[in-house]
């Protein structure tokens, strides 16, 4: 990152600023119950779906809903709150995230359930990118990828403990309280960040129109796409793997928390070992998450017939979720001056992929080629992120960098 664009991340603590590790930690809370509601909402789809009177490609739309909202959310909050302070932006986004997943316990019909996940989803986006800010700031440059895995770890511990937690609620007491759970989550989160995060003002040439500028930039797209499609190979997988244990593993509910919890593993261990390796070989290691995920996904239908095959293969395709801790790092070299944006389009990037991989794997449902199927629409997706990752660099070595 340049000097200049190093000069735009104004969230140095003050005096009497909180340590870092504290600073930390509350960001990575906010991940932690963004992270429990993205996730748990898709194995919670074989509860709310009957409820709702809907099938399961129809529940599907619900992922997507969300991930629409942190599309149209991160641009329009990044560009719109370029002067706000990032301390008020965060504590703003986590009261608007508790109020759209409160709502979504309340929903009594599918068309409410939409909307409610709609408004849950707009903070989503903005949250993580001006989190990733405040996090690179407080370290030195060449440990960025690291210290944005630790607020990552978060979302990564939630699908560890909060998913699995919010799943068993949901069985035993009723899918509107994973809801209520995360509601209570962003509420707390709120609350560390207005005693922990750093007070600093916005840098004072901040504005919409300079945030804009990363919108001129070829590579901010060429990475935008990686993450756009070749992400949505693991959202393929994990939307319909509460279904596919339930109806081709054909195993015990009671096991659906346990393969949850493999996955948040399998996700937390890749998103600290890409980011060691993104601070030493950024776009090589782009490209090795990849071809990672394009095999485990290959690899995933033929392993669904028992749990002891289908277990190992969820870790592996938890391990490709690291790849949004590098992309995060390529976008802040790449963004020039319009980091808060280019920051929080990544997020926009990622949830495209949500609403891509459960809408494309949804029609190969539909069309009856089975639940296992999705590991196959899964693999394309991530070949496809190659391809852009290739067209980035191609770019980028034409331009002679």
């Amino acid at each position: 990152m340049s000097a200049a664009a190093l000069s735009r991340i104004d969230c140095a603590p003050d005096a009497r600023a909180a340590p870092v590790a504290l600073v930390l930690f509350a960001l990575a809370m906010g991940g932690f119950a963004i992270g429990t509601t993205e996730f748990a909402t898709m194995s919670l789809l074989p509860f709310f779906a009957p409820d709702l009177g809907i099938d399961a490609p129809t529940a599907g739309h619900v992922i997507s809903a969300y991930a629409l909202g942190v599309v149209v959310g991160a641009p329009l909050i990044a560009v719109l709150a370029a002067r706000v302070p990032r301390r008020s932006l965060l504590i703003a986004l986590m009261l608007m995230f508790a109020l759209g997943n409160g709502l979504s316990a309340v929903a009594a019909s599918y068309h409410l359930m939409l909307a409610a996940r709609f408004v849950a989803g707009l903070p989503h986006g903005a949250y993580f990118g001006v989190a990733a800010l405040v996090a690179a700031s407080l370290v030195d440059p060449a440990r960025r990828a690291q210290a944005f895995a630790l607020v990552m770890t978060g979302l990564t511990v939630s699908t560890i403990i909060g998913v699995p937690l919010a799943n068993a609620i949901g069985q035993l007491v009723g899918w509107r309280w994973g809801f209520i759970l995360v509601s209570g989550l962003a509420l707390g989160t709120a609350g560390l960040i207005a005693a922990f995060a750093p007070r600093t003002a916005p840098a004072s040439d901040a504005s919409p129109l300079t945030e804009l500028s990363a919108l001129k930039r070829k590579q901010v797209w060429l990475t935008l796409a990686i993450g756009a499609i070749g992400f949505g190979g693991m959202f393929a997988v994990y939307t319909y793997l509460a279904s596919t244990v339930l109806t081709v593993t054909k195993a015990s509910p009671a096991m659906i928390p346990v393969l949850l919890v493999l996955f948040g593993i399998g996700l937390t261990g890749g998103n600290f070992a890409v980011a060691w390796a993104a601070d030493r070989k950024l776009m090589p290691t782009v490209a090795g998450v990849l071809i990672w995920s394009m095999v485990a996904l290959a690899i995933y239908p033929f392993a669904t017939g028992s749990l002891w095959t289908l277990a190992p293969m969820v870790v592996l395709i938890g391990c490709g979720g690291g790849l949004g801790t590098a992309l995060q790092t390529r976008l802040m070299d790449v963004a020039g001056e319009a980091q808060t944006l280019a920051a929080a389009l990544n997020h926009s990037a990622f949830n495209t992929a949500n609403a891509l991989g459960p809408w494309l794997a949804g029609m190969a449902i539909a069309a009856g080629w089975g639940l296992p199927s999705t590991g196959w629409v899964g693999a394309a997706l991530a070949a496809g992120g190659l391809v852009f990752w290739a067209l980035s660099v191609l770019a980028e070595r034409k331009a002679g960098r």
